[in-house]
This record gives C-alpha cells, structure tokens and sequence, in this order.
C-alpha cells in the first residue's frame, strides 16, 4: 500500500557520512549520562515493598504522596491501578523499619491524613537478591535478542546486514537508556520491555529496506550500490510514514490518556519509534554499505556458454 509516491530517488547515501555522525554524538552522550548519572531503578530491581490500597470513592494521589512524604518516604512512586478508587504505592527498602512493617506503617499514615478509609488489598515484597536476578536475567534477554537477529539477518539476506542492522538497533537501545539516565525517570520491567518491543519493531523496518535492497539488486543492474541503497529507502518511504504514524499515534494515546501506570511505558515506545525509524534507514543503511555489500553477495552471476569450436 503506497499513500504517496516518490518518483525521483533521493540521495540519501551523499549524506551519509552526516547522519552517522549525528548518531555518534547522540550515542556518545547517551553513554555519559549513563556512565556519570545511572539509571533510577525502580523497586523490581532494586527491591522494596509494593502495597495496593482501595478506596471507596476517586482518590487523590498528591495528598497521599505528601503524607508518605513526611513520613520520610521521599523516593516513592504513588499511582492508580486499575481505577481511580485503587492505589498502588511502591516503597524503597528502609533499614529503620522492617519490611513486614512497612503495609502497617503505611496504612496508619493513610488513614490519619485521609477522610477515607483505605482497605489493604494486597502487599509484596521485593527482596534485593530478586531484584538483581531480574535484572541479570532482562540483560540475558536483551543479549538472546540480539543473538536471534543477527542469525535470522544473516540466514535470510546477508551477515554484513545482520551486523549492520543490530549496531543501529543497539544505538536506539542505548538512546532509550540515556534519556532515562538524563531526566532520571524510573525504569521498570514495562520500560525493560519496551525497550525489548522498540528493537524488534525497529528490526522490521530494516528487514523491508534490505529486503528492497536485494530485489533492486537483481532489478538495477546498472545502479551503483549507493543508487541501490537510495533507491529503496525511496520507494519504502510511504510505507514507513503510514507503518510508524499509526504506530506512533496509538503510543501517543497512551502516553497522554493511559495514566502513571503507562506512562513510561508509552515514552520509552515514543522515544524508541522516533530514533528507530532514524537509525533502522539512515544509520543502518550506510554502515551495510561500509561493510562492504555489494550485488555479488545477492545475484549469482551469468555463467557464459562456452562456443564449440567447428
């Protein structure tokens, strides 16, 4: 489906040099923010106490934050979980108290700042070790991922386009993980999994580029790989504007209307489909050609047929 055509190629390899170079420096910062700030793990990572309360009508969230607050639970994150009359409250580990504490003290602190009684509907623990096995294992998920690409690129097109599509890949990853590290927004198993859901979405737009590529190949014999390249981006360009706009409205209304419990889900999605579309065409494109592919690797060459000689 084409919702525009684009009748002359535009030269997209002439700049290439440019758009590298402008992934460079995003990738570069992103790493320093990473190096020098870190990311804020939240309480799965880090191990805490998770309790969700319900009230029996709509709960305000800024009261309840500010009666943890002056209980000295600064660094916790208040938000609805399912409607407005359920409260979910994550809460850091505290050496002064003892985790099965931690629902009591919460529970009494809510009722003497609220005029509504709230029912405890659920506490978990989230010890330290399991944190940090959860996050060993997103880490081995990540790199099992990324394993899985480059075999399936390199069986189905050619090796350089497996590496070429994970480097730009890695860079969104690490893009996402810098815009974390920067603003210090809490990162959680759903933003561990959007990250996960960015890279597979933006493997898919590699594949319809370099699937373009190799047909246009065999097609172009004539063309220079540099035109190749040009010429595919060009033609996909329709598809990429009505694949990643659909895409990228849905995320939008969740990012706007799917509250604090997608919040961040929904900017790790938008933050990765916006550098994904950047990188899977105008990074990973010239890096396959730096590489070194070429028409050999994807048309076999005409064997001529040899004259008898009379």
């Amino acid at each position: 489906m084409e919702f525009f055509r684009i009748k002359k190629d535009i030269p997209f390899m002439r700049h290439a040099l440019v758009f590298n170079v402008i992934s460079l420096i995003t990738f570069l910062l992103a790493v320093f923010f990473l190096v020098t700030r870190g990311l804020h793990l939240s309480v799965e990572f880090t191990g805490g106490t998770l309790v969700e309360v319900s009230y029996s009508e709509a709960a305000e969230l800024e009261p309840i934050r500010q009666s943890l607050a002056a209980d000295g639970y600064t660094d916790v994150l208040v938000q609805h979980f399912g409607s407005t009359r359920d409260v979910l409250i994550r809460l850091p580990n505290r050496d002064d108290i003892d985790s099965n504490g931690i629902a009591q003290r919460v529970m009494d602190t809510l009722q003497k700042t609220s005029a509504q009684a709230p029912q405890l509907r659920r506490v978990e623990f989230v010890g330290p070790q399991v944190g940090k096995e959860l996050a060993t294992d997103g880490a081995m998920a990540l790199l099992l991922v990324v394993i899985g690409i480059v075999i399936y690129l390199a069986m189905r097109f050619e090796w350089r386009l497996g590496v070429a599509t994970i480097i730009a890949n890695l860079h969104d990853i690490v893009i996402i993980l810098g815009f974390f590290a920067f603003f210090q927004w809490e990162f959680s198993l759903a933003v561990l999994a959007a990250t996960l859901a960015v890279l597979g979405y933006s493997v898919n737009e590699s594949v319809v580029v370099f699937d373009r590529v190799r047909e246009t190949f065999r097609k172009k014999r004539n063309y220079s790989t540099e035109q190749v390249v040009d010429h595919s981006i060009t033609s996909t360009i329709s598809r990429t504007v009505i694949t990643h706009g659909s895409t990228q409205m849905m995320v939008l209304s969740m990012l706007m209307f799917g509250g604090e419990t997608l919040f961040y889900f929904a900017l790790a999605l938008t933050i990765g489909i916006c550098f994904g579309i950047y990188s899977s065409v105008l990074v990973a494109s010239p890096l396959a050609i730096w590489l070194g592919v070429s028409r050999e690797q994807f048309v076999k060459p005409k064997k001529e047929k040899e004259e008898a000689v009379v």
